[in-house]
C-alpha cells in the first residue's frame, strides 16, 4: 500500500502474463525512500527472463507479482520484448545495481538496511562494502539462514525475532527465486513499515565473491555469459538450456501481441 499523497503509477505492462512497472530506477528508489519516510512500507521483485520462465511453466508464482508494489525488469531481454510489443519500458533495473543505488539513497535520507540470505559470511562482507561506500549508512543487522530454515519453525521465529529488534527500513533478501519472494510474502504482513526487496545473488557481488561483467556486457544484453563463465556447472543448463529457448517464445509473444494490438 502506498502513501496517498505519492502520484500514482504508470499503467503496468505485460510480458507473458507477468506485469512490470514501467519505472526508472531513479523514480523507483524516490518512491521507496518517500514511502519509507512516511512509515509506510512495501515490497519490490526483480524480475528477470528465468523468472519470466518459471512462472510460463509454474502459473502459481504469478499471483505474487500482483501483490508487489513494485516490479522491475531485472534483464535487458525484458526490455527488447517490451519495445517489441510496442510498450517499451524506460531502462533496465537489476537488482545486483538497487542494492547499491537504493543503499546510498537509505544513508541520505537516514534510513536503515539489513542483509538477510547470501552465503555464510556473504551478508556480513556486503555489510561492510556498503558502509565504506556509504559512510553515514545504518545497517540494522545481518543474518544467515540455514539451508533448509523455511521447514523449521525456529529458524523461521528467528528471523522475525531479529527483524523486530532490529527495526530495519530496508530489507534486501538475498535467497533467489522464489525462496526469497515466499518468505518476503510471510514477512510483510508482520511488518508494514518495512521495505522487502528480492536481490538475489547480490550479496555475492557486493562482497566481491562474484565479480560483475563490464558495462559494455551489461548494456548488450551478454551479462549471463559473464555469469556462466564464473559458474558453469551451476548456470549453464539455466541459461542455455532452459533461458534461451524460452527468449525466444517471449519474443515470439511480443511480435504477436502487437499485431494484435493494430
Amino acid at each position: 500500500m502506498q502513501p496517498t499523497d505519492l502520484p500514482p503509477l504508470p499503467a503496468r505492462i505485460m510480458l507473458t502474463g507477468v506485469p512490470i512497472d514501467p519505472v526508472s530506477e531513479r523514480e523507483a528508489i524516490g518512491r521507496i525512500v518517500a514511502s519509507s519516510s512516511r512509515g509506510v512500507g512495501g515490497w519490490v521483485i526483480t524480475a528477470n527472463l528465468d523468472q519470466l520462465r518459471l512462472c510460463h511453466e509454474r502459473p502459481e508464482l504469478r499471483p505474487m507479482y500482483g501483490e508487489a508494489e513494485l516490479v522491475l525488469a531485472d534483464g535487458m531481454p525484458l526490455l527488447w520484448a517490451a519495445r517489441l510489443q510496442g510498450t517499451p519500458l524506460p531502462e533496465r533495473v537489476a537488482g545486483s545495481e538497487l542494492i547499491f543505488t537504493l543503499s546510498a539513497a537509505a544513508a541520505r535520507a537516514g534510513r536503515s538496511v539489513f542483509l538477510l540470505g547470501g552465503n555464510p559470511g556473504t551478508a556480513e562482507g556486503a555489510a561492510r562494502e556498503l558502509v565504506r561506500l556509504n559512510p553515514g549508512l545504518r545497517v540494522a543487522g545481518t543474518h544467515c539462514p540455514p539451508f533448509g530454515f523455511e521447514k523449521v519453525s525456529a529458524e523461521m521465529q528467528s528471523i522475525e525475532d531479529r527483524l523486530r529488534e532490529s527495526r530495519p527500513d530496508i530489507v534486501f533478501v538475498g535467497l533467489g527465486f522464489p525462496k526469497q519472494e515466499r518468505l518476503i510474502e510471510q514477512l510483510r504482513g508482520m511488518f508494514p513499515t518495512v521495505w522487502f526487496l528480492g536481490v538475489g545473488v547480490s550479496f555475492s557481488f557486493v562482497a566481491g565473491e562474484i565479480r560483475r561483467a563490464p558495462r559494455w556486457l551489461q548494456r548488450v544484453g551478454l551479462e549471463w555469459i559473464h555469469r556462466m563463465g564464473q559458474e558453469p556447472g551451476r548456470l549453464f543448463r539455466r541459461y542455455v538450456i532452459h533461458d534461451l529457448p524460452f527468449a525466444v517464445k517471449l519474443f515470439a509473444s511480443a511480435a504477436k501481441a502487437r499485431v494484435k494490438a493494430r
